[in-house]
C-alpha cells in the first residue's frame, strides 16, 4: 500500500532560521469612515498575549513590555478567558490598594488580585463590528472611557469566543490623531472613592 508513496528528501535546518507566526497586516493609515475591522486586532490571525491568574503582576508587566502590548487576556488552565489586565491596572493605584487590603508586598501580588474579572467584562459583538466604521469604534471607546474594547463572536449555541480587540493607541496611530478617553479620569475618580471610604 505505501509503495506508491516514496519518502521525501530532507535537509539540515539553516542557522538562524526563525519560525512561522500568525500575522495580521494592518493598514498604516485609516480614516474614520474606513471599516472597523481594519483597526481590530483579529485573534484568529494574531496570537493573543495571555497570562495565568496565578502569575505575578511583575511577570504580567514584563510580558507586556516584551510583547509590546498594554493588555493581556487572563486565562485558566483550559484557556478560557477569566479576565484581563492592562498596563493601567499595573501602573495605577490598583496594586497599592490590593497590597494594602491583603497585607502583601507589591511583588507578592498576583494577576488575580488586580485583574478585571470575566463577569465585569463588557464586549462588543462581532456582528455589530462587521458593519461599523473606525469612527464608531473611536466614539465607543471615548463614551466607555476605555483604552481597549474586546470583541466577542457567538457560536451557533450563542456562546462567546473573544475574537479580537481594539486599542485606542493603535487606532490613534493609524488615524494619525490623538484619541482621548477618560480612563485616567476614571482612575482618579476611583482613587477619590477609595479615599472617601
Amino acid at each position: 500500500m505505501l509503495r506508491d508513496f516514496p519518502p521525501l528528501g530532507s535537509l539540515r535546518l539553516q542557522p538562524g532560521a526563525g519560525y512561522a507566526q500568525p500575522t495580521q497586516a494592518v493598514p498604516e493609515k485609516v480614516a474614520a469612515d474606513d471599516a472597523a475591522l481594519s483597526v481590530m486586532t483579529d485573534l484568529s490571525r494574531v496570537t493573543a498575549v495571555i497570562i495565568l491568574p496565578g502569575d505575578s503582576v511583575d511577570e504580567a508587566h514584563r510580558r507586556m513590555i516584551q510583547r509590546g502590548v498594554r493588555l493581556l487576556l487572563v486565562v485558566d488552565q483550559d484557556r478560557k478567558v477569566v479576565g484581563l489586565i492592562t498596563a493601567t491596572d499595573i501602573l495605577g493605584e490598583k496594586p497599592v490598594q490590593a497590597a494594602s487590603e491583603r497585607g502583601l508586598r507589591r511583588e507578592e501580588l498576583m494577576v488575580r488580585d488586580i485583574m478585571t474579572p470575566q463577569e465585569r467584562l463588557e464586549v462588543l459583538d462581532l456582528a455589530d463590528v462587521v458593519g461599523s466604521k473606525v469612527g464608531h469604534i473611536v466614539t465607543t471607546l471615548r463614551k466607555a472611557g476605555r483604552q481597549h474594547a474586546l470583541v466577542a463572536e457567538r457560536d451557533a449555541r450563542g456562546r462567546h469566543t473573544v475574537r479580537g480587540l481594539f486599542s485606542a493607541t493603535q487606532i490613534a496611530r493609524q488615524l494619525g490623531a490623538t484619541i482621548q478617553t477618560n480612563e485616567i479620569a476614571r482612575t482618579f475618580s476611583e482613587i477619590e472613592a477609595m479615599l472617601s471610604r
